[in-house]
């Protein structure tokens, strides 16, 4: 199962430092494609707001990939929690405020990833 966890971390890790890309740096064309319910002219006025969004994004990827550098079992389990708590916590909030399908993307993989974790422990 230690596979599995490690796989999951590593693509909500790229996932997340996708999200970083598009909001920080193609906001308007990217960002266009992906929040299409979106009027087209929001895009510019919102590009501070959403390269606000990425950075945060880029973090929590940061914040999780570390853990793969950190060689306490106890403080890499429990760091990669608290990131994959934030992560999930974010997606539900994004899903409940923004899009339905930000759960699915965001928060279902870090829920998914933290239930293993907890079955392995």
């Amino acid at each position: 199962m230690g596979a599995i966890i490690v796989i999951l971390k590593v693509i909500i890790v790229i996932e997340h430092f996708y999200i970083l890309w598009f909001e920080m740096f193609a906001w308007e064309t990217v960002g266009k494609k992906t929040f299409r319910s979106l009027p087209a002219d929001l895009f510019p006025k919102t590009k501070a707001l959403a390269a606000n969004q990425g950075l945060y994004n880029g973090f929590l990827a940061a914040g999780l990939g570390w853990t793969f550098f950190i060689e306490d079992t106890y403080w890499q389990h429990n760091i990669s929690i608290f990131f994959l708590l934030c992560i999930a916590i974010a997606g539900i909030y994004g899903a409940l405020s923004a899009s339905k399908k930000i759960f699915f993307v965001q928060a279902l993989p870090a829920i998914l990833t933290l239930l293993l974790i907890f079955i392995e422990q």
